[in-house]
């Protein structure tokens, strides 16, 4: 007999990986509504990608729950708790220019956005990417970003 498959966390993230992947396939087809709650979850990480050009890092970590976690890219592993992301975050917020998003999809508590962010004063000039961002009442409790290219200054 075989036991069901445990829906864990990470088995979520990358089924979602490889929906994302087959929804970029069949771009133009209609997506459907989202919900009021996806809504509000957009709202949040977009609100939360305008604050970055204040360099203010109090109103960027008022976005984040207190046990969130940040991982910069796939190659790092997560910072996790409220005083190591406050920490990675003020390493480079000061040089934050602007986040672009080009494009939102939601599912849920999740929210993926396509982005290119801008930076000045670092090695980098943008980097373009994918932020993968898991919300709970109203606040980020994962924030992942995974590259897709990164422009160096």
């Amino acid at each position: 007999m075989q036991s069901k498959p445990v829906l864990t966390r990470r088995n979520a993230l990358r089924a979602t990986g490889t929906g994302l992947a087959l929804l970029g396939s069949t771009r133009g087809a209609a997506a459907a509504d989202w919900t009021p709650a996806e809504r509000a979850n957009v709202r949040v990480v977009n609100d939360f990608c305008a604050a970055w050009p204040s360099h203010d890092l109090q109103k960027v970590m008022s976005f984040f729950a207190d046990d969130g976690a940040y991982r910069m890219s796939e190659r790092q592993e997560p910072t996790k708790g409220r005083q190591a992301v406050t920490e990675k975050i003020n390493s480079f917020l000061g040089n934050v220019v602007r986040f672009e998003v080009l494009e939102t999809f939601a599912r849920g508590p999740m929210v993926f956005n396509e982005r290119i962010d801008h930076f000045q004063n670092l090695n980098i000039k943008s980097w373009h990417g994918v932020g993968v961002f898991f919300l709970r009442d109203g606040k980020i409790v994962e924030w992942y970003d995974y590259s897709i290219a990164t422009e160096r200054a």
